[in-house]
């Protein structure tokens, strides 16, 4: 998936290690995931499969949950589908700087997490062996903290009691906040912000978000249509670290 050029592999790592802070939000959630799977009467095996295949905290959660009361196979995938729908706009977003082929779209598709976004968009990544390295970082990390919560089972504490339940939207709000630098891009920023809150508390949790997404999306359009588009940044920039 990486080619073999040093400058691919440079890249890569480049990406991997620029994805690490956020390692102190996967693990705590990897292994307090596991924990409710094997409550909700899931296999080591099973658990962890959700975690290779799903790779979707929220979702993984809920479908953990919903396993556990005996919940309908096609009410598990809906919930699955809504609550990860979010991910064809971090697509379509990243397809606009990152050149991706027919080969290399699958595996960006399907390691692409909220994180890896992030890191990718604040560190203005324009090639695939970064994207795919801050995908990788997480993913490792992820299912280390799944299978380290399914051995470990109620020796984990609950994330949320000691108040490691924010650090993933900080994380999120701290690689994203600075990219907000014009009056437009602030605008659409609090318009989203209030958006998302207002349709959560009608709608399911995918749906609030695709809907948000898209009219974030509208309005940032029209507000920008008559400015320059710009410039193209150099390579070195667009790949450097995120701290």
């Amino acid at each position: 998936m990486v080619e073999g050029r040093p400058d691919a592999w440079r890249d890569f790592g480049r990406g991997f290690r620029a994805a690490m802070p956020l390692w102190l939000g996967a693990v705590p959630f990897g292994a307090a995931y596991a924990v409710v799977a094997r409550d909700a009467g899931l296999s080591i095996l099973e658990t962890q499969a959700l975690s290779v295949l799903v790779f979707a905290g929220s979702a993984q959660f809920s479908a953990a949950g919903m396993f556990g009361r005996g919940a309908a196979g096609i009410e598990i995938v809906l919930t699955t589908f809504l609550l990860n729908v979010r991910h064809v706009l971090y697509g379509l977003s990243l397809s606009r700087s990152i050149p991706l082929t027919r080969a290399r779209l699958p595996a960006a598709a399907y390691f692409l997490t909220d994180e890896a976004y992030g890191v990718a968009v604040a560190a203005r990544a324009r090639t695939f062996p970064f994207l795919l390295g801050t995908e990788l970082s997480i993913f490792v990390t992820w299912n280390v903290a799944t299978l380290t919560g399914s051995l470990l089972g109620g020796a984990i504490p609950d994330p949320g009691e000691l108040g490691i339940d924010v650090v993933f939207p900080l994380g999120f709000l701290a690689l994203l906040v600075p990219l907000v630098r014009t009056r437009h891009e602030l605008g659409v920023a609090l318009l989203a912000g209030v958006m998302a809150w207002v349709l959560a508390r009608e709608l399911p949790f995918g749906v609030a978000v695709l809907a948000t997404g898209v009219a974030g999306s509208l309005v940032g359009a029209w507000l920008t249509r008559e400015l320059p588009p710009p410039d193209d940044l150099d390579h070195d920039v667009a790949v450097r670290e995120v701290a």
